[in-house]
């Protein structure tokens, strides 16, 4: 199993959403952020002083995935939120070690 942890665009969770709920992929998480990378944010004046807004709005969306579907997964993130613009995102992925469903003590890739 696999968590993959995807760092993208808050105008991009809806589509994204709409593209795991077609492709039946289920059990996101979903954060707001805030976090700066190449796109550095923009500059605002505040009394007259010029200061850095590097601090960007980004949505953190977490999945955990069986093995055979980490790749087919990675690319419809990717087809559905790249614009080819800076500050598209980022995306991660980790092994996970265990699965507990809490309700059931389900484990393993049955749990997820």
């Amino acid at each position: 199993m696999k968590l993959i942890e995807a760092i993208i665009r808050p105008e991009k969770l809806e589509p994204l959403k709409d593209a795991f709920l077609k492709a039946q992929i289920k059990g996101m998480n979903v954060r707001q952020i805030l976090g700066c990378g190449n796109q550095h944010g923009w500059v605002a004046h505040n009394r007259g002083s010029e200061v850095m807004m590097n601090m960007l709005p980004k949505i953190e969306i977490k999945i955990v995935v069986t093995d055979d579907k980490v790749e087919d997964t990675v690319k419809l993130i990717i087809d559905t939120v790249r614009t080819g613009e800076i500050g598209d995102g980022k995306i991660f992925i980790k092994s996970v070690e265990d699965c507990i469903r809490i309700r059931t003590g389900e484990r393993g890739e049955g749990a997820v």
